[in-house]
């Protein structure tokens, strides 16, 4: 089998302990090139693996025969750079938000197309163990008819991880579009529609920039969603979690609750109406606490539908839908009205 030439364009903190990482890990892949606008912190992964450093993407896909790229920047040059990687020909794997509107979304789609490449966006939410065995009680009828839903994912904010710290692109307008709805609440976006198997329809929002100062994008928002059939729920994204992170989710059927990252112990909760509790370990989900990164399992999708030639599991289209309900709430924030989702043809 080829080995996938690869390189990764950005390296901080989630090209850091996650795209380089496991891309190291994985037989199939050998890492090329690394790049960065900060001269250092390319030099510093390009030694640990090996690599080419680079301080400039035009450079790089000029100067080196690559398969593959992850794009792992600041949010407002997802599409370009990841545009300008399938030009070259190479397959991309894009961190979320995919872009900043829908027509850099289509653009991104469309260049894939045209130069018949994969582009995945790395919503990694779907591959925790505890949401793909919820998936799989919903599916199978085990949960029934579902009703609501509630979800968060909220910490104390970038400052604490991401490689600048409190002079993070992430506070910053220009560069990242938006705060916790793009950090977070696009990842609980994606992982709903996943876990529910159907597209939201409607959104009313409530976006707010109370914890963080100096900074011109949200830190806290709650939506209330509609589903195509009826479910309504909440999901919130919030950097104002200090005294820890929450990623929980629960669901309300017709026959269970699935309570899924609730529990310190256990991953997967199901308390059946007949007074039957069933508890999951499943593994812990992926955090930015200490020792907390591990597999998420983004890097061996990406290079299995490579190899194999079959869609990505987030494809284009796919990261697509979950950024319409991000730019629908942005939309219901800024007109105060509930507004329609915007739906994406597969």
């Amino acid at each position: 089998m080829m080995t996938l030439k690869v390189a990764v364009i950005g390296c901080g903190s989630i090209a850091k302990h996650r795209h380089l990482p496991e891309y190291h890990a994985h037989s199939g892949v050998e890492i090329t090139a690394v790049c960065d606008i900060v001269r250092t912190r390319a030099n510093e992964m390009a030694e640990k693996y090996n690599a080419k450093a680079y301080t400039s993407y035009e450079v790089l896909f000029a100067n080196e025969k690559i398969d593959a790229v992850s794009v792992c920047l600041p949010n407002a040059l997802h599409a370009p750079v990841s545009i300008a990687a399938l030009n070259a020909g190479c397959h991309v794997l894009c961190e979320k938000p995919m872009a900043t509107s829908r027509e850099e979304a289509d653009q991104m789609i469309d260049a894939a197309h045209t130069h018949n490449k994969k582009l995945m966006i790395a919503h990694n939410q779907r591959f925790v163990p505890s949401h793909v065995r919820a998936r799989q009680l919903i599916e199978n009828g085990e949960v029934g008819k579902i009703y609501s839903f509630r979800t968060t994912f909220g910490h104390g904010g970038p400052e604490g991880w991401s490689a600048d710290g409190k002079d993070s692109w992430f506070f910053k307008k220009e560069q990242a579009f938006i705060g916790a709805m793009g950090d977070l609440g696009v990842h609980k976006a994606d992982l709903l529609r996943y876990l529910l198997g159907v597209e939201f329809v409607e959104v009313a929002s409530f976006v707010e920039t109370s914890a963080k100062e100096n900074t011109d994008v949200d830190d806290n928002a709650v939506f209330i969603l509609k589903t195509e059939n009826g479910i309504i729920g909440t999901l919130a994204a919030s950097w104002a979690y200090t005294a820890s992170e929450d990623n929980s989710t629960v669901i309300y059927g017709e026959k269970a609750i699935l309570r899924l990252e609730d529990d310190p112990n256990y991953s997967l909760i199901v308390q059946y109406r007949t007074g039957e509790v069933v508890r999951y370990e499943l593994g812990k989900i992926q955090s930015n606490d200490e020792g907390g990164q591990k597999n998420t399992h983004v890097i061996e999708n990406f290079v299995s539908s490579i190899e194999n030639d079959t869609v990505p599991p987030i494809s284009g289209e796919e990261g697509k839908k979950s950024l319409e309900v991000i730019i629908a709430a942005i939309e219901s924030n800024e007109s105060k009205e509930i507004t329609k989702i915007f739906q994406v043809q597969s």
